[in-house]
């Protein structure tokens, strides 16, 4: 990680109070499950607004050179998850509600995958240190192990910052390195007893909820009338990319030293001064004496709280707003009396201070009040383990939290930072105030104490968007506007206006006609419209709304044309408007405003799952927080209602050259994981027959289907309410999610499909590891099971029984099928090709190295099938009548020995890595058996581009 992403963790609390006067802890309850505190809630919140992605990752790598025992560093992964409880935490729903589910302690996966060039481990690294987290599914940490070498590694330990903040990741180094000594020695872990359970925490404090929301009235009382700097951007519509960009500049230590001793004349910290000088800057760029910035507190201010792992993090705002024209030590003094009231209300929750603001939290267009953060940082710490050098390494993810962060390193070489929301802040405004923040730290550190009219730095103004610099360098244009696309995708060409004056002023035609010879393509405007003024709102920025033709267009608009008179297309207003009352206690107005009416995060997530359940459209919070009013909503879903149709009429059309003998069936089929790499082609392949789907999705996933025309159905293999719910009223089940790793969540999962299921087909996707390791090498449909059943393949074989059980009862035919590896072009399954027995041989391959196998037998190899075949295997057997119901049968393309695999991979790959046989192969590559499959040999016939060979490239590419 960069400084910058460690800039909201690598921080201590900076509350001068004793933990003597902290406020009294209050009793709470253990009994139930645990609620998420305020800080995991925001987190939570932003990955259901669609703000998660990895912008919550917390990746901590280190480069370890020496002898490395991987087993004993294994094992010390997993210890930490044991001795602390939200290392294993999921964050489930119930009454849609989040709260914190731990679960029982278990091995932590440690992959082992070599690095075949330094230019490719940085891409692996990066790669593993973004992918994403499922709060719901969990688990919240990860961990690989990166091979340069006999004795040269790399470990990148990743972890969702719901679990963890800066004062966490000293703790979890130090308890690393001691579980590791202790697991290579075998001897006990020397530790001291860990802090109060982060579950309790949260219990506690939410046991405060009533005195801290009259505590957050009086923080937000005091932002009153504030707004944030004129110098950010708004960003578009959609969801946000956060591109971050960085701008460094080295500071002498002297200076650094300097302004230390500045701040103990004063009575002031290092960062307090650091603070003063980013108003200073801000003030001058911005033309503004009213700033508010925000900076980062913590909850260990109580010393038994200092062994606790969680996140304990905090987002303070401090509002200056100087008279006059003060010298920089009167602004320090003022900066210095704000942030010692802020630290003083440090455990009220920031979340809950925005609710009380409500509006006030967003400028008119959306920008958030607090957007600019201040910080001192430190250079990232190597994670150390015994016996070995370590060196940090930086994973920079390149993502902004907020739209501008101003930051100064301490350490052996200082450094001066800017950070920015590319959307938010352009480059070369950014690099301006990174120049003007620094010769402002250099200046004040002279000892002099100058008026702030005398520091270095000017007045910005953030760089126009290319389409409004364009139009301005027209004599003719004296004003311009741009909105981008707001259809439901957030692509295509934006929309411009333009006010001109004088007698041969230009039409839109022909200034759009302009625009070609400066913007590219893909900047170039749908049209642009004349106006006679820009409306805007009381801040000055400009009110895209009231702009003629801003609501979402038709697609059938022809390019170059405009028509402001038209009417925009209104879509379900009286359904939103009384979605919006039963969430705010008032039916608002069409225009009525979300944030006005006291809309915040959390019912933003729960009005657009009301109206996702009423419209059976596709709808995220971050949709509400930006449309924010019944006309704009209804106009959002009517575009995405025309979407769908279109997804449906190109289904028809797909149809009409379907394979021979399949026909329309009746009747709606439920179908599970429709997300995932077998879902995703069951779902194709009922759609392409015409069956009406339902699927069960978590709802930040629900746009995926939905756009297929398929009906949504919000639930969770945690959740049984929602299983039961899904599969009501439905007329047959293909069930293929799966957790893999949480063999109890599944089984409980399909007690309840099979409570609430009354009648028709039920099809189980079920694995060939619920066989083990069979007496004879043909295993036909049905075998016996044989030895060495895993705890995968046990929990198959426990949902095959809670299934037939209930079928014996006469609640419709059942059938458990019975598959292999599956491999298909999804990128779920092309993953899979990466890990596992076959992920060895891939990474080998990747590398070079010589692949070994355990015997040159042809007999030996892998079972698989194609996931398209596979669907139409699932949905053949929806038939009541088909010759597998109420049996277990096999769902295998083909089988392919191990030399014919890696030798085809490796020609792949452009490999050179030789293949031989050897003794130190995994045992796990002996596997012997080929399984029949005769009921569904039909389904089950190649089609073009299902062989082996050609599915395999289509992974690997």
């Amino acid at each position: 990680m960069t400084p910058v992403d460690q800039a909201d963790l690598l921080r201590r609390a900076r509350s001068r109070r004793s933990a003597a006067t902290a406020a009294p802890r209050h009793p709470a309850g253990t009994d139930g499950p645990a609620p998420l505190s305020h800080a995991q809630q925001r987190m939570w919140l932003m990955d259901h607004l669609g703000q998660g992605g990895a912008l919550y990752n917390v990746p901590i790598a280190a480069r370890l050179r020496g002898p490395l025992d991987r087993v004993a560093l294994a094992a010390a992964i997993t210890g930490l998850t044991e001795r602390h409880a939200v290392l294993r935490t999921r964050y489930p729903r119930r009454g849609g509600q989040p709260y914190q589910r731990i679960d029982p302690p278990a091995p932590v996966p440690l992959p082992v995958v070599d690095a075949r060039t330094e230019t490719a481990a940085a891409e692996q690294l990066a790669a593993e240190a973004a992918l994403p987290f499922d709060l719901a599914a969990g688990p919240v940490l990860r961990a690989l192990l990166l091979r340069h070498g006999p004795q040269d590694h790399t470990l990148v330990l990743t972890i969702h910052h719901i679990a963890v903040d800066g004062g966490s990741l000293p703790v979890l180094a130090a308890d690393l390195a001691a579980l590791y000594a202790a697991a290579r020695d075998g001897v006990p872990p020397k530790l001291p007893a860990p802090g109060p359970s982060y579950a309790d925490h949260a219990r506690q404090e939410r046991a405060r909820d009533a005195e801290l929301t009259a505590a957050a009235d009086t923080l937000a009382a005091r932002l009153a009338g504030a707004r944030p700097p004129a110098l950010l951007r708004p960003v578009p519509p959609g969801a946000r990319e956060r591109r971050a960009a960085l701008h460094t500049a080295p500071l002498d230590p002297a200076v650094v030293a300097a302004l230390r001793g500045l701040g103990a004349r004063h009575g002031a910290t290092l960062f307090t001064v650091v603070l003063a000088a980013a108003f200073a800057t801000l003030r001058t760029a911005a033309g503004q004496d009213d700033l508010v910035l925000g900076c980062a507190s913590g909850h260990r201010a109580r010393p038994e709280l200092r062994n606790t792992v969680g996140l304990g993090v905090n987002t303070l705002t401090v509002r200056v707003a100087p008279a006059g024209d003060p010298s920089f030590a009167e602004l320090l003094a003022t900066v210095r009396g704000e942030l010692l009231h802020a630290q003083q209300h440090h455990e009220v929750p920031f979340d809950l201070v925005v609710e009380r603001l409500g509006a006030a939290a967003r400028r008119a267009d959306g920008t958030p009040l607090l957007s600019v953060t201040c910080d001192l940082v430190q250079p990232g710490a190597p994670l150390t383990l015994p016996g070995l050098d370590s060196e940090h390494v930086e994973l920079d993810l390149g993502l902004a939290k907020f739209g501008l962060a101003m930051l100064v390193e301490d350490g052996p070489a200082p450094r001066c930072l800017v950070q920015h929301d590319r959307d938010a802040l352009d480059e070369a405004t950014a690099g301006k105030l990174l120049d003007a923040f620094a010769a402002v730290l250099t200046a004040v550190a002279t000892g002099a104490d100058p008026r702030l009219s005398e520091l270095p730095g000017a007045l910005l103004t953030a760089g126009e968007h290319p389409v409004v610099e364009a139009l301005l360098s027209d004599a003719g244009v004296v004003e311009a506007a741009v909105v981008e696309s707001s259809t439901p995708a957030g692509e295509g060409p934006p929309l411009a206006y333009a006010v001109v004056r004088g007698p041969v002023a230009p039409n839109g035609a022909q200034l759009r006609a302009a625009l070609r010879g400066r913007l590219t393509a893909a900047e170039l405007p749908l049209a642009v419209t004349l106006v006679d003024r820009i409306p805007r709102h009381p801040d000055g920025t400009p009110d895209h709304g009231r702009l003629p033709g801003a609501a979402p267009r038709r697609e059938s608009q022809a390019p170059g044309t405009s028509h402001p008179g038209a009417p925009a297309p209104e879509g379900p207003v009286d359904t939103v408007r009384t979605a919006f009352g039963e969430l705010l206690g008032t039916t608002p107005p069409a225009d009525g405003d979300f944030f006005a009416l006291g809309g915040h995060s959390l019912i933003a997530v729960q009005l657009a799952e009301r109206l996702r359940t009423r419209t059976g459209l596709p709808l995220t919070g971050l949709d509400i927080l930006e449309q924010r009013t019944p006309r704009a909503l209804a106009a959002l879903l009517a575009g995405r209602e025309d979407e769908r149709r279109s997804a449906l009429a190109r289904s028809a059309l797909t149809r009409t050259g379907a394979r021979p003998g399949l026909r329309a069936r009746t009747g709606t089929v439920l179908l599970t994981g429709a997300t995932g790499g077998v879902g995703a082609a069951v779902l194709q392949e009922l759609m392409a027959q015409g069956r009406p789907v339902r699927v069960l999705v978590r709802p930040e996933s629900a746009h995926l289907p939905a756009l297929n025309g398929a009906e949504v159905a919000e639930g969770d293999l945690a959740d049984p309410d929602s299983l039961r719910r899904a599969v009501e009223g439905v007329d047959a089940v293909i069930h293929s999610a799966c957790t893999f790793t949480d063999h109890a969540t599944d089984v409980a999962a399909m007690r309840a499909l099979v409570d609430g299921w009354r009648g028709g087909p039920f099809v189980f996707v079920s694995s060939i590891d619920a066989y083990g390791r069979p007496a004879g090498t043909e295993v036909p449909d049905g075998a016996p099971s044989g030895e060495a059943v895993t705890a995968y393949g046990q929990a198959k074989l426990d949902c095959e029984r809670i299934l037939f059980e209930a079928a014996g009862v006469g609640r419709g035919p059942v059938t458990a099928v019975r598959a292999p590896i599956v491999w298909g072009p999804h990128h779920r399954l092309r993953d899979q090709l990466r890990w596992g027995s076959t992920g060895d041989l891939y990474q080998a391959a990747l590398a070079g190295r010589p692949i070994g196998l355990p015997t040159a037998d042809d007999r030996y190899g892998a079972s698989w099938v194609h996931a398209a075949a596979l669907a139409r295997a699932l949905a053949t057997c929806t038939a009541p009548d088909h010759p597998a119901a109420g049996r277990v049968v096999n769902a295998v393309s083909g089988h392919v020995s191990w030399a014919e695999f890696t030798t085809e991979l490796v020609r792949l790959l452009g490999s050179d890595s030789p293949v031989l046989v050897s003794p130190d192969a995994d045992e796990e590559l002996r596997r012997p058996w080929r399984y029949r499959a005769d009921a569904l040999a039909a389904p089950l016939t190649p089609e073009p581009g299902e062989a082996w060979r050609e599915v395999l490239a289509a992974m690997v590419g």
